[in-house]
């Protein structure tokens, strides 16, 4: 081989692409319990995603969820949050349905 030839050998590009992924815990209480049939389960789910992007997959996977879910308030590791809060692994999400009477708690949690 010529030194002319192993002047023209290019470096190798490599190009390496993570997708992160984590798992949380996904608890259901009340109605959203009886439409899932399930008090719990973990979800594996991509890094970054906030509880809005959980509501649609949810949604998307049990239609009849939707409307339960818009009402809903949420809470991650047991502290209510709002729907842009951004999800990590590990975390424990609940949904918390609405139920009657509690006009009052809503008004409160919201408003502060």
């Amino acid at each position: 081989m010529s030194d002319q030839g192993d002047a023209n050998i290019s470096p190798r590009r490599v190009t390496v692409c993570y997708t992160l992924l984590m798992k949380i815990r996904i608890r259901y209480f009340a109605s959203l319990r009886e439409v899932v049939g399930q008090s719990e389960e973990i979800v594996t789910l991509h890094e970054g995603m906030t509880i809005a992007d959980m509501r649609a997959i949810l949604s998307t996977h049990y239609p009849r969820l939707q409307p339960i879910l818009e009402r809903s308030l949420c809470a991650v590791n047991h502290a209510y949050v709002t729907a842009d809060t951004l999800l990590h692994e590990g975390d424990e999400l609940v949904f918390i349905p609405p139920m009657g009477g509690g006009t009052l708690l809503e008004n409160r949690l919201w408003n502060r």
